[in-house]
């Protein structure tokens, strides 16, 4: 009988620690892929500073500079410009 009693209190205690695992998960679920949505193009920002840090950002002179050296841009950055592209593209759809 002592078990059901231990058993008993177990089990809210643990429902709770696994709520709050679930939470702090979801959590840094939703940081990183907001931070992503955010600026998608931060995996560019050194890239852009090596090969186009001479031209005035905006009107998006910074990523036509980034397209025109894209054979020499990281893979990150890359990706990221592929994805801007696909996402213009549905856009405009």
């Amino acid at each position: 009988m002592s078990g059901d009693v231990y058993r008993r209190e177990e089990s809210p205690m643990r429902i709770r620690q696994l709520a709050v695992a679930l939470l702090v998960l979801l959590a840094v679920i939703s940081s990183a892929s907001t931070q992503a949505a955010k600026a998608p193009l931060a995996l560019c920002k050194a890239d852009a500073e090596r090969m186009c840090g001479g031209i005035a950002p905006g009107d998006g002179k910074i990523i036509a500079c980034l397209k025109q050296h894209k054979d020499e841009v990281s893979v990150g950055c890359a990706k990221a410009l592929k994805a801007l592209k696909a996402k213009r593209e549905r856009n405009s759809e």
